[in-house]
């Protein structure tokens, strides 16, 4: 039977590479957060310009619109949707990281030092940058936001141009394009919330309540 030295050693080492493996969860995260975001502005980009050039033609303007809005919508909800999910799961590697950090404190006392909650970032403490203004701001500063908003405003420009073509005033038509961009970013709120609110509660036990979201 193996005595307490080696199990030591060989949980710091298992513990050592889960904190490599996390580490670089968050990165890959953090770069398929950036490519899905890339391949969304630039496919509207693409739809922008497509429109400006459709546009001469009367035609065949709403037709194309008629596709291309959707299409663009579509790939926004979906996108949207992914990079809330790649949120929790960076949180969640945050999350283990703290979980390793709190046994490596165990160490000694000079690792309680190295180690401290004060040295560490979410879910340790409230030292996370986008945490300083409050949980709301840092809610409506993510990616993931940005993009609902773009996407938002697809949708409030489809809705819009409906309403103009079935013979609604101009007024009415923008009030209904602005009423969907704001019932829009609502649900995505609720939901982006909703979808962080387990992650929260399993980061708890690793920082106070205020440094949560």
């Amino acid at each position: 039977m193996a005595d307490t030295p080696t199990l030591n050693t060989a949980l710091l080492t298992a513990l050592t590479t889960e904190h490599f493996v996390q580490q670089t969860a968050i990165s890959t995260s953090i770069s398929e957060m950036a490519s899905r975001t890339s391949i969304y502005i630039m496919s509207l980009s693409s739809a922008l310009v497509a429109t400006g050039f459709v546009t001469q033609s009367s035609e065949f303007f709403l037709p194309f619109v008629a596709v291309v809005l959707p299409s663009i919508f579509l790939l926004g909800t979906f996108t949207v949707l992914r990079l809330v999910d790649i949120a929790a799961e960076n949180m969640q590697a945050h999350i283990g990281i703290a979980r390793i950090r709190a046994y490596y404190r165990t160490l000694d006392d000079e690792a309680a030092f190295q180690f401290s909650k004060e040295f560490g970032r979410w879910p340790e403490n409230d030292a996370e940058p986008s945490l300083r203004t409050g949980p709301l701001l840092a809610y409506l500063t993510t990616a993931a936001t940005m993009i609902a908003f773009v996407n938002a405003l697809v949708a409030a420009a489809g809705v819009t141009l409906l309403a103009l073509r079935v013979g609604a005033d101009l007024m009415l038509a923008l009030c209904l394009g602005a009423g969907t961009t704001t019932g829009l970013m609502t649900l995505f709120y609720l939901h982006q919330r909703l979808r962080t609110k387990g992650m929260v509660r399993i980061a708890k036990p690793y920082g106070s309540e205020k440094s949560v979201l």
